[in-house]
């Protein structure tokens, strides 16, 4: 007899990051680990009565056993893992009843272990074993502690730049003076058997030199020319800037940078003028930069910020998980602070608007411009957040460095003409170079000398435009309107 849809979902579903199929055989400890590995990470859910290669067995006859792995969440989970249990019945290939336990796994905001006392992280569809320091960073990870309120070794109150706590406190409107803060405030300086100690926040916040003792709390800038990295004889960098100093300063310093480097579009918008647009909303890729900084896990000492600039896309990687409850499928509606002292300050600050919000309008930014949606993709340890650049037929793209630097005037470069009336191009170039002539005129909208003399003639008429000196070395002045 066939069996039922759910049955055979359950046999050829392939598993993953959130199912698992196990025969009815397995012992509690072994579910455990499967249990822990999925409540560390995503979730999930696990059919019981399905050997590995889809074979249907079932659970019955066996009732002392199954009680066994039902008790497993309680009994070698610590702490116990939350999970829903049912039984779904179905009728074998010889006609006899029979039942599959399918066990659902409740996401969790706890560390979990097993008796041994061994975390477990679902990758894929393994249960990978934890070593001691990627432990820590999910307990991070997880807000079960935080990092920034670690002390850090060797730091005390002379490695504060008290003047950037009194910018602080004045934006605060605190009353009592910088070191009075730090003492009294989010734990920012204390004090345990005589001995003081300065937090992570204090010194990322207002360290005078942060990357003393956070070595690579800065954010490293790259751009490539082409789409994609390349090494050895190839190596296709053409710029590599560092940026450190505390998280408000580095943020500040890279967003600075990075606007030189967003190109922009210049094209023939629907009323016949010249339009120019970022090839990124210039909200979303701050964002990014933003949340990197201030989202960042600071415990992981062995990497960077990285911005990479393409020409066909920008991605920013910042080192940790994604924190909490945050998944790449909902980041757009999910928030969670690593950093909460770092959110708060910079949101004091206006860099941070409104907690939650930011990811969200990126997405509704990136819609409203034409664009694909950001794309977030959870490498390991590395998150990697990618905008997708603007692309227009026949615009001209150049940075605002390229802007800076002698070159020649925007009216010689080639424009696109507007097929109907294009009085407004011509106003538009004369604007730009008032001693354009008429074959560059003619040149630039594609029309012939004889078809810009008349309107150029239409237009002085009208008392729009006049022209004063020779012929071939006067200027054009525009008298009005159009």
């Amino acid at each position: 007899m066939e069996l039922n849809k759910t049955i055979e979902y359950l046999r050829t579903k392939p598993e993953g990051q959130t199912f698992d199929r196990k025969s009815a055989k397995i012992d509690a400890k072994s579910l455990a680990v499967i249990l822990v590995a999925m409540a560390n990470a995503d979730g999930g859910d696990i059919a019981i009565g399905i050997e590995d290669n889809g074979n249907v067995i079932g659970i019955d006859g066996n009732e002392q056993h199954i009680n066994e792995l039902l008790r497993a969440s309680f009994d070698f989970c610590v702490p116990s893992v939350e999970v829903n249990a049912e039984r779904l019945a179905y009728i074998n290939e010889y006609g006899q009843p029979n039942h599959i336990l399918l066990i659902h796994v409740h996401q969790s905001m706890k560390l979990h272990t097993n008796q041994a006392d061994e975390a477990f992280y679902r990758v894929g569809d393994q249960s990978k074993k934890l070593s001691f320091e990627q432990r820590l960073q999910l307990l991070y990870a997880k807000g079960g502690r935080y990092y920034e309120d670690e002390p850090v070794y060797n730091a005390t109150i002379e490695d504060i730049d008290l003047a950037k706590v009194e910018d602080y406190i004045k934006v605060l409107s605190y009353g009592k003076d910088a070191i009075t803060y730090l003492q009294e405030n989010n734990a920012f300086v204390t004090h345990r058997g005589g001995v003081e100690r300065v937090s992570g926040a204090a010194i990322l916040l207002f360290g005078k030199n942060p990357q003393r003792f956070f070595p690579r709390s800065y954010v490293r800038f790259i751009r490539y020319k082409g789409t994609e990295a390349k090494v050895g004889t190839e190596m296709n960098v053409i710029k590599d800037v560092i940026f450190e100093g505390t998280i408000l300063e580095v943020i500040n310093k890279t967003i600075a940078y990075v606007q030189t480097q967003i190109k922009e579009f210049t094209f023939l918008g629907p009323k016949g003028l010249f339009v120019t647009i970022p090839e990124y909303p210039a909200f979303c890729w701050q964002e990014l930069i933003v949340n990197a900084v201030v989202h960042r896990d600071y415990s992981i000492y062995g990497t960077d910020i990285q911005v990479k600039l393409f020409d066909d896309h920008l991605v920013v990687e910042s080192p940790g998980f994604l924190p909490g409850l945050v998944r790449t499928y909902n980041i757009r509606h999910i928030h969670f602070s690593r950093n909460p002292k770092m959110a708060v300050f910079l949101r004091d600050y206006k860099i941070v608007k409104e907690f939650g919000e930011g990811v969200d309008r990126m997405y509704r930014e990136m819609k409203e411009a034409g664009q694909p949606e950001p794309k977030y993709v959870q490498d390991d340890f590395i998150l990697k957040a990618t905008l997708q650049a603007k692309s227009l037929p026949n615009a001209e793209r150049e940075t605002t460095a390229e802007k800076t630097k002698e070159k020649p005037k925007k009216s010689q470069r080639n424009y696109p003409k507007k097929p109907e009336n294009y009085q407004e191009n011509i106003i538009q170039l004369i604007q730009e170079d008032p001693s354009i002539t008429v074959i560059r005129l003619a040149k630039l909208l594609k029309k012939t000398p004889d078809s810009v003399r008349y309107q150029l003639r239409n237009l002085t008429t009208h008392g729009i435009i006049k022209h004063e000196g020779p012929t071939k070395a006067g200027k054009w002045i525009i008298l009005k309107p159009i």
